[in-house]
Parts: C-alpha cells; sequence; structure tokens
C-alpha cells in the first residue's frame, strides 16, 4: 500500500510504502473488542470496598438475651440485618483484569492500524516537530488540514515543542510509537502518523 506523504504546513513530501500485513487486513470486529475489553478492565481501578461484619465498629457484646424475648435470636449488633451492621457479599478492592496474550495484543493493534487506512483515516506526515511551543500556531495548522479528534504517533520519542504546543488542544492527542493503543486508535476519527512513527511501529510488530 502505497500512501502520500505530507508536511505539517500541508506541502508535499514524497511517498511511503506500507506493508500489508499490518495496514492492509481486513478489520475484525471481534479481535478489536476483545483488545480493546483488556485494555478498559485493565485501566479499571477496582478499589470499590464495603466494611463487612468483623469490620464495623460495634461492642461484641450479645445484645439481648437468648431466649424469653419473642424475637429472633441475635448476638451481635454488627449482623448485615441490622442497620448499620456489616454489608454481605459486598465488593472488595480487586483488580478487573485478564489475560490475553501479547500475539493477540499485536494482532489488535494491527487491525486497529488496517481499519483506520481502509476508512481513509490514515494520514503520513513527514514529521511532527515545531519550532516554538506556540499552541495558536499549531491550532491555525490542524485547522487547516482538516484534523478533528487526531491522534498522532510518533517514533520513539515526541518532539518537546510539539507536544508542548499540543498540550491545549482538546482535539489532537501525541503519543510515542511504543504508546501506541488499540483503544485511542478507535477512539479517533483521525490517526497522524509520522515517517519515524510508521518505521517504528512496522518494527514492532514484524
Amino acid at each position: 500500500m502505497k500512501l502520500d506523504v505530507i508536511k505539517l504546513d500541508g506541502g508535499k513530501a514524497g511517498s511511503v510504502d506500507l506493508g500489508d500485513e499490518i495496514f492492509g487486513l481486513e478489520p475484525r470486529a471481534d479481535i478489536l473488542h476483545r483488545v480493546v475489553r483488556w485494555q478498559r478492565n485493565k485501566a479499571q481501578a477496582g478499589t470499590h470496598k464495603v466494611k463487612t461484619r468483623s469490620e464495623v465498629k460495634y461492642s461484641t457484646k450479645k445484645i439481648y438475651r437468648q431466649k424469653g424475648t419473642g424475637g429472633a435470636r441475635h448476638g451481635a449488633r454488627s449482623a448485615p440485618i441490622f442497620r448499620g451492621g456489616g454489608v454481605y457479599k459486598g465488593p472488595k478492592v480487586r483488580s478487573h483484569g485478564h489475560d490475553l496474550t501479547k500475539k493477540f495484543r499485536k494482532l489488535g493493534l494491527r487491525h486497529a492500524l488496517s481499519s483506520k487506512a481502509a476508512t481513509g483515516n490514515l494520514v503520513i506526515i513527514e514529521n511532527a516537530a515545531a519550532k516554538d511551543a506556540k499552541t495558536a500556531a499549531l491550532a491555525k495548522q490542524v485547522s487547516e488540514l482538516g484534523w478533528k479528534r487526531a491522534l498522532v504517533i510518533d517514533g520513539a520519542e515526541v518532539d518537546a515543542n510539539f507536544a508542548a504546543a499540543t498540550a491545549n488542544l482538546s482535539d489532537i492527542n501525541v503519543l510515542p510509537s511504543m504508546g501506541a493503543n488499540v483503544y485511542d486508535i478507535l477512539k479517533s476519527d483521525t490517526l497522524v502518523i509520522t515517517k519515524a512513527g510508521v518505521e517504528a511501529l512496522e518494527a514492532r510488530l514484524k
């Protein structure tokens, strides 16, 4: 697959060959769904917690005598049946993550990249660098290029000025190649990859 390469100012900068084994697959929703589910579950905090019967603060004294009251037998005010008592089988602090093989995660990333290429929402730029960390100047360029909700994937490192200039742009997200993930790619409307990013992704996914 061959795509044109552009500059940030909109000018042409040649073309690049993209490997069909990474950018030319037929996207499969089931694979993408499994990888996104793995990502979101792993990111879930899992810090929900309630106090059990043994954790609420109450006296352990028997609240009233065993027989002769005409009511049910009870031993402690901390029982779940009472107001303020412990919660029975409530949520505990735990991880929501589950295992997914590295091979399958790589496959998911290939399908995510291929889905953007298939829909024509993949843009290759020469580099993502800015002379100054000026948000206004970069916002103007982005507006002229027509990018909306764009994810920019660079090489091993992101240019510091470019990252600073995009920090206040809510529609632009910048990641190094190792940070590229299925969820962010699918969430974006436009996927923008630098030439260095293409090389890094191909080396990572081959």
